[in-house]
């Protein structure tokens, strides 16, 4: 019996502080764009980080 006169403020004392983390979040926009990572996770954005091919000069310009 002793074990739950320490618990219970225990448990309300997490409660209490799970509940200002969620309003913390909620106000600094963590849950604003719920899909967006879902669809940005699908979209290629490989081109970016591929290096361009360099142009070899042809036989013509090294003539000149």
């Amino acid at each position: 019996m002793e074990v739950i006169y320490s618990l219970i403020p225990g448990m309300m004392f997490f409660g209490v502080l799970f509940v200002i983390v969620l309003i913390i979040a909620v106000k600094k926009g963590q849950y604003e764009d719920m899909e967006g990572g879902g669809q940005r996770i699908l979209m290629d954005d490989d081109e970016d980080m591929m290096p361009h091919p360099t142009r070899k000069p042809d036989a013509d310009e090294k003539a000149t």
